[in-house]
């Protein structure tokens, strides 16, 4: 029987759209887990994704050696990936899921402004004027006054999406240097579990067993998340696939609604549509231009 060979770009297509339900079932299970801190979010979470990364190096007998000069790559992608987390993390506790979703979702923008400094990608006037209007869409979200009380989780937000660009974009780089995703996700969790857990002992919060059973539902749906996400990013260009990472907010919107009775208002609406058009047409108009056709694309 013919094996099929799925394209490395449907491949990527997959695992961002798995990525983005898992993600949003980490940020429902995280609400869920009620009044801790933060870094004690963070930490338990990548507890669990450490365990599993661990697994499945053991099973494919990959060991921990990472290729020759991708150390300084694997610790910025999680320097970024920790503070990317922790942003998210308090941004979620303090505002609407969609909304801080929707925030965090802004990293394939800062992936666009990371690849041209980084990967030495040019910037088309399109590309820069479709950043611009999703950084208005921000705005709509936001809603920046000196009376919003929210200001600083809204930042928060925002400063979770940059992070994660930033960090996709090294993923991208260590892809192309040859280093395998399971390795990637396990030092990221190590990382994390070392700089939270000095945090975690001076400010530890005991614990109800529904709130440990909420932080294993996080960290079981970040490890699917962030397997995923690292594998669609390895297999395509990030301005080929990103677009489909928005499906998080309609995840995040709908568990938002039936489970805690959230529904963002109007203006929080607008500048979901402002951001997922521009990312929608950015999408499109790479597409039309045929920035990617013929370039042989990596394997996973």
């Amino acid at each position: 029987m013919k094996k099929i060979s799925i394209p490395a770009k449907y491949k990527g297509i997959i695992f961002i759209i798995l990525s983005a339900f898992c993600f949003a079932c980490m940020n429902l299970c995280v609400r869920l887990s009620g009044d801790l801190p933060s870094m004690q979010k963070c930490f338990f979470r990548n507890f669990v994704s450490f365990f599993f990364a661990l697994a499945v190096l053991i099973r494919n007998k990959q060991g921990l050696k990472w290729k020759k000069g991708n150390l300084k790559w694997l610790i910025l992608r999680s320097f970024a990936g920790t503070l990317g987390i922790i942003g998210n993390y308090y941004a979620i506790d303090h505002i609407a899921l969609a909304d801080a979703s929707i925030l965090n979702k802004m990293s394939p923008f800062f992936v666009i402004i990371f690849s041209i400094i980084m990967l030495k990608e040019k910037l088309t006037l399109f590309q820069g004027m479709a950043v611009c209007i999703a950084f208005i869409g921000c705005l709509f979200i936001i809603k920046p006054t000196f009376s919003n009380i929210d200001l600083i989780p809204y930042a928060s937000g925002l400063l979770s999406g940059l992070g994660a660009g930033f960090a996709y974009t090294i993923v991208r780089i260590l892809g192309q240097r040859g280093e395998q995703g399971p390795l990637i996700v396990f030092f990221f969790s190590a990382f994390s579990c070392i700089a939270t857990l000095p945090a975690l002992i001076l400010d530890f919060h005991p614990m109800a067993w529904w709130q440990i059973l909420a932080l294993l539902g996080a960290g079981l749906s970040a490890t699917g998340g962030q397997f995923s996400i690292t594998a669609a990013y390895y297999n395509a260009p990030a301005r080929e696939i990103s677009v489909y990472d928005y499906s998080q907010i309609i995840f995040a919107t709908l568990l938002g609604l039936i489970f805690l009775g959230e529904l963002p208002d109007i203006y929080s609406f607008i500048g979901y549509a402002i951001i997922i058009a521009m990312a929608v047409l950015m999408f499109l108009y790479n597409n039309k231009k045929g920035i990617f056709k013929n370039r042989r694309l990596p394997q996973k």
